[in-house]
């Protein structure tokens, strides 16, 4: 499969909403890698901040629309301190949530966390997670 890195794929109506929502210019990622580098959950990730950003840039909308990496994002913002260029992947992974969010789309069911669960977890871990789940 041949892929093409041209404007036109930055150029996107996709990727003008994710830049729109998240206040990010994709063109701007270099791919040094200190995004994924830094992040304390790239380890879990289908794919880590660098390679989300740059299938966007690509043009491949739907392996980042089904990929788990928007979902396990901590919002801690360590992408964005290490980056050389000031480009928050946590912004675009937000981004990107908020557009299924915004579709009526869910990823996880809310309702269904147990109460006892809810009641002991920390509630920094909650505060993040309803952050994730509700638009």
């Amino acid at each position: 499969m041949l892929i093409k890195l041209g404007k036109e794929n930055l150029q996107s109506e996709f990727v003008k909403l994710i830049e729109r929502i998240s206040g990010e210019e994709l063109a701007n990622c270099y791919q040094c890698g200190n995004c994924t580098g830094g992040c304390p959950v790239s380890y879990a990730m289908d794919f880590g901040p660098r390679e989300v950003i740059r299938l966007l840039q690509l043009g491949q909308e739907d392996a980042v629309k089904s990929a788990n990496s928007p979902w396990l994002c901590v919002g801690c913002l360590q992408c964005y301190c290490r980056c050389p260029k000031g480009v928050s992947a946590a912004k675009i992974l937000e981004a990107l949530r908020q557009i299924t969010l915004r579709k009526g789309e869910d990823h996880e069911k809310i309702k269904e966390i147990p109460f006892p669960f809810l009641k002991n977890a920390p509630q920094q871990a909650i505060v993040c997670g309803f952050r994730k789940f509700v638009s």
